[in-house]
């Protein structure tokens, strides 16, 4: 059985700058991305959150 894998990402609004993490799957692309709460702009991807950070 394939398990159904989400990676992390954040995506940002380039007009507001308003941040959000959503979960993509793993294997497959969006259309077309979530538009901003704020000033209903589309957001864009600012890092995908693969890796473990360490402080």
């Amino acid at each position: 059985m394939a398990q159904d894998r989400k990676e992390p990402i954040q995506i940002v609004c380039p007009r507001c700058r308003h941040t959000e993490i959503i979960y993509l799957p793993s294997e497959g692309f969006i259309d077309d991305f979530p538009r901003c709460s704020q000033c209903d702009s589309t957001m864009v991807i600012e890092e995908l959150l693969d890796e473990g950070k360490s402080y």
